[in-house]
């Protein structure tokens, strides 16, 4: 990597702006040289700059899972702001705004939450199938506070008479003047190809377990694929643009994309992005390009019908471009659904979240190395347990029991969550007839470890689905 950024900064760059670079570099780790190089083509920023950034987008989208769950009914949405370096969070009161800043982001009082959004977005998502065809879509546009309907043409009529007929209160709705005419870029190829039935030609989202995901424009449930040989196991189209294929014996799911320069980009898991973040995409047309998000949950018109829940950018993508994948630093963010514009004048280009993908299909993503992540510091534990929970649903371990130690040490419990989920581990102590909480791992993330030295008594472990579903492993020790 250090060869690479020397090589991009010139040869007359100083030591120091070399080190600094490698320096922010390492804090974003397997990130590829390529991507780093889209960025800088598409963003107009420097190497050192666009490692910044990455590093700084990974901040933001922990803090925003975190401020998520503390701030609950009271959160109104997030964006990056790349000119401020920092996640905006936009709250309904000042009490969740001094919280919000206390994580150190930058808060911005509104009057509707975002699941308010969502649900006024939905009466126009009900309302789709009567939506005018001058109507090209509609999003929440979180730094607006409002819903974005897109309008091709300067006559906004039949546009503000759709958002009426649906209930939607007009000043929570912008209606605006676009150009966009989206269509969903098949009979192309985005990551890897592959090719449905006779021929059609379509790209490999990423990789799970047992295949890959792609769009569900790809291909209907049943049909067959070549290259790799497989078979639809899922799709849906219009309403959402997503598919699970599941691959033939032999073939062999990598966790990583095609970067069209001789080499691969490692996928470390799918932590949604911010709006505002940066976002690559690869595609056998036009190869790796960048972009910014600039809207999550979309409802988009293609001539096929409406999908909605789908990813805004500024990516351009062409036909070809098709179903591949969507990544923010390591993360994976979804697979291209469609757009408008080409890579020569711009575009704007949508994609299916590929966590929606994971939990419709009960998918595990595959992540670098060809596997699932190992269960962090607890490989060598003494215990292991494994389930699966759905969303909200808590197990107990040991196996629905507990176990009892007889002298004070240390408790220690790593969990291993699925990719892009939020599970939590409590260690539980039993005070007479109640089980109390003694310790607990409550992050945003997949994955949790607590450590706990306690007293003898009687103990067992609480995992909880906090949000996402999927296969869980859990490793133990005891005093």
């Amino acid at each position: 990597m250090a060869r690479r950024l020397v090589a991009l900064l010139g040869a007359a760059a100083a030591a120091t702006s070399v080190l600094t670079a490698m320096t922010v570099t390492a804090a974003v780790a397997g990130t590829s040289d390529e991507l780093f190089g889209a960025m800088q083509r598409d963003l107009g920023i420097s190497a050192t700059e666009a490692a910044a950034r990455l590093s700084d987008e990974d901040r933001a989208a922990k803090t925003d899972r975190l401020l998520r769950k503390k701030l609950s009914q009271g959160y109104g949405g997030s964006w990056y702001d790349p000119g401020k370096e920092k996640l905006v969070v936009a709250v309904t009161g000042e009490a969740a705004a001094r919280t919000a800043r206390a994580d150190g982001a930058e808060a911005v009082v509104v009057s509707r939450t975002e699941a308010q959004l969502d649900a006024l977005k939905s009466r126009l998502d009900s309302r789709s199938a009567t939506s005018p065809r001058t109507v090209a879509g509609w999003y929440v546009d979180v730094s607006s506070n409002r819903i974005v309907v897109l309008s091709r043409g300067e006559a906004l009529g039949a546009a503000h008479s759709f958002v009426a007929g649906s209930g939607v209160p007009a000043d929570a709705v912008t209606v605006v003047a676009s150009a966009e005419s989206p269509r969903p870029l098949i009979d192309v190829v985005g990551g890897n190809a592959y090719y449905i039935g006779s021929g059609t030609r379509c790209s490999v989202g990423f990789s799970v377990t047992d295949g890959f995901v792609t769009a569900g424009h790809c291909g209907n449930t049943g049909a067959s694929t070549s290259q790799p040989t497989g078979q639809f196991a899922g799709s849906s189209f219009p309403g959402n643009d997503y598919a699970h294929v599941r691959v033939a014996a032999g073939n062999t799911p990598v966790g990583a994309v095609n970067n069209y320069s001789g080499g691969r980009v490692a996928v470390a898991g799918s932590q949604d992005a911010p709006v505002g973040s940066s976002i690559c995409r690869s595609g056998s047309t036009t190869g790796w390009r960048c972009g910014t998000i600039q809207a999550r949950n979309s409802s988009v018109t293609y001539p096929q019908g409406t999908v909605s829940g789908l990813i805004r950018t500024n990516a351009c993508a062409e036909p070809g471009d098709s179903g591949g994948s969507a990544i923010s630093g390591s993360q994976a963010q979804g697979v291209t659904s469609g757009g408008s514009g080409n890579c020569s004048s711009g575009g704007t280009t949508y994609f299916q979240p590929v966590n929606e993908i994971l939990q419709t299909y009960g998918l595990t993503l595959v992540t670098d190395g060809g596997g699932n992540p190992p269960g962090g510091d607890c490989d060598d534990a003494e215990n292991t347990y494994n389930g699966t929970l759905s969303s909200g649903a808590n197990a107990i371990q040991p196996n629905g029991g507990s176990y009892t130690t007889t002298a004070t040490g240390v408790h220690r419990g790593c969990l291993a969550g699925p990719s892009g989920t939020d599970f939590d581990l409590y260690l539980q102590k039993l005070n007479g007839s109640t089980w109390t909480a003694v310790a607990s791992g409550t992050t945003p993330e997949a994955s949790e470890t607590v450590t706990y030295t306690g007293t003898a008594g009687t103990y067992r472990w609480r995992v909880h689905a906090y949000s996402g579903s999927g296969a869980y492993t859990l490793g133990t020790d005891a005093p």
